[in-house]
């Protein structure tokens, strides 16, 4: 069994927190026009869950055991996850810049839901709670704790706090801005901030130039 832990008030704990935004962002330039998959394969799939706490070393190894048995559900698992994780994605990028909810979008993790968290439980833990799912045979089993999380998120207070990241290149990954005044623009201050600073810089060197070019 995996467990997932989390508060049982207040904002959600960032292990929590990130991990639909994680998934979300298994995708490097999701703006871009060409996006970076980092899904290729099922074996990417169970390694995103294990590096995220779905599963367990053993778990993640039975997960592909499984799917060598089973290539075309393996398959079929895994493009069920891509088309979550996009959906996902609509969802709190069109949030994030107040428009409406994609019907698509909503209904794909409202089945999501149905299908994977029905069975869910709390349990209790010293600290709080945790989230509980049954190992089972299901190769996309991982999917209703992220499932569980988009949903958390989405309807939490904090949802706000989502942001997609504003470099002009299409990095646009998500991310939860912690800023006191909420204006935190990029997904990272060191890469995409950075960029788009220099950016602004060479904008303003250009202009100066081609305002010289003229008065000459």
């Amino acid at each position: 069994m995996s467990t997932l832990s989390i508060s049982p008030a207040g904002p959600a704990p960032t292990a929590w927190r990130d991990l639909s935004l994680d998934f979300a962002n298994t995708v490097s330039m999701h703006a871009a026009p060409t996006p970076e998959e980092h899904l290729n394969h099922y074996t990417d799939l169970v390694a995103w869950a294990q590096a995220a706490g779905l599963c367990t070393p053993g778990q993640a190894r039975r997960l592909l055991e499984g799917a060598a048995a089973q290539p075309a559900q393996a398959q079929a698992a895994l493009d069920t996850a891509r088309a979550l994780r996009e959906a996902i994605y609509a969802l709190f990028v069109d949030h994030a810049h107040g428009r409406p909810a994609q019907p698509e979008a909503l209904a794909r993790l409202n089945a999501a839901l149905g299908r994977y968290c029905g069975g869910h439980q709390l349990r209790a833990l010293p600290d709080g709670f945790a989230w509980t799912w049954e190992e089972s045979a299901a190769l996309d089993g991982m999917l209703g704790p992220v499932a569980q999380s988009a949903a958390e998120l989405l309807t939490s207070p904090e949802s706000d706090r989502v942001r997609q990241c504003a470099a002009e290149d299409g990095c646009g990954w998500l991310f939860y801005d912690t800023s006191r005044n909420r204006s935190r623009r990029w997904c990272d201050m060191g890469t995409c901030g950075n960029k788009a600073k220099a950016q602004r810089h060479y904008r303003r060197m250009r202009a100066a130039g081609d305002q010289d070019d003229i008065h000459r």
